[in-house]
């Protein structure tokens, strides 16, 4: 499911949902642990997971370097929201009738050329995530995220206009 794009006063949203029959507190244990990135997003690494702390973005090319982005809100079992660049991500876990519900928006200042391959890249994370969640293989191809960007391509083409 594409995540909503959505326009607001302060530039733009993009805005997954992802239902899990798992509990919240299962779903809230794979997303901050660090061995689990691994899986899904194996850029990122929790090194103060508090309000004010940190996650670090591996760039995973051999020199070692990587970005420090702040944890702007975090509230335990259910709130991790930190810096992207200039944008905001957010992540959620709310109970639901049917277990629990992974929300994750990325509060975005402006749309630029890269913004769909952005999109598409958490796409395929959160396909990722949902098959850790769910106990199944990482069969994810390497270039899904192609697919996904042409769809957000679309999706922030119809935005804009």
């Amino acid at each position: 499911m594409l995540a909503k794009l959505l326009k607001n006063d302060n530039g733009f949203s993009a805005v997954y949902e992802r239902q899990y029959s798992k509990p919240v507190e299962f779903v809230w244990a794979l997303l901050v642990n660090n061995e689990n990135f691994k899986h899904w997003m194996d850029h990122l690494e929790i090194t103060d997971l508090s309000k004010g702390g940190n996650i670090n973005f591996n760039y995973n090319d051999g020199s070692g370097k990587f970005e420090k982005f702040i944890i702007t809100d975090y509230v335990e079992g259910s709130v991790l929201e930190f810096e992207w660049g200039e944008d905001i991500v957010r992540f959620e876990v709310l109970p639901s009738d049917q277990g629990s519900k992974l929300v994750m928006t990325e509060f975005i200042n402006n749309l630029t050329d890269h913004t769909p391959k952005d999109l598409a890249g958490w796409h395929v994370c959160l396909l990722r995530f949902s098959n850790l969640v769910n106990d199944l293989p990482d069969d994810v191809p390497e270039k899904e995220w192609e697919k996904w960007y042409e769809e957000y391509k679309k999706l922030v083409e119809e935005v804009k206009s």
